[in-house]
């Protein structure tokens, strides 16, 4: 009995081992494009009612803006390596790229 659970487990285990969509790939090959092109950062300051005070420093930086890599090319490759085809259009023809 203990084999008949793992032979229907196991498909479900490869398929998410598996390729993912175009989509999926272009949503994290973007955010990847992203920080590329530039650094990003956040600062936050607050205070409590009882007067104590605090503040904090979060930056990100990746290793492709730090070797100076062209956000597309980057775009482009992750997208290839996630799906084996490439994007559906260029980063720097969709319409959310700045």
């Amino acid at each position: 009995m203990k084999r008949f659970g793992l032979l229907l487990i196991l498909p479900a285990l490869l398929a998410a081992c598996g390729p993912m969509t175009l989509a999926q790939a272009e949503r994290q090959c973007f955010e990847r494009a992203r920080l590329a092109k530039q650094p990003r950062g956040e600062v936050s300051v607050g205070a409590s009612s009882d007067g104590r005070k605090a503040a904090g420093f979060e930056l990100n930086v990746s290793s492709d803006f730090i070797l100076g890599r062209d956000p597309a090319a980057v775009y482009e490759s992750c997208v290839m390596q996630k799906t084996g085809e490439p994007p559906s259009r260029p980063l720097y023809l969709r319409p959310d790229w700045r």
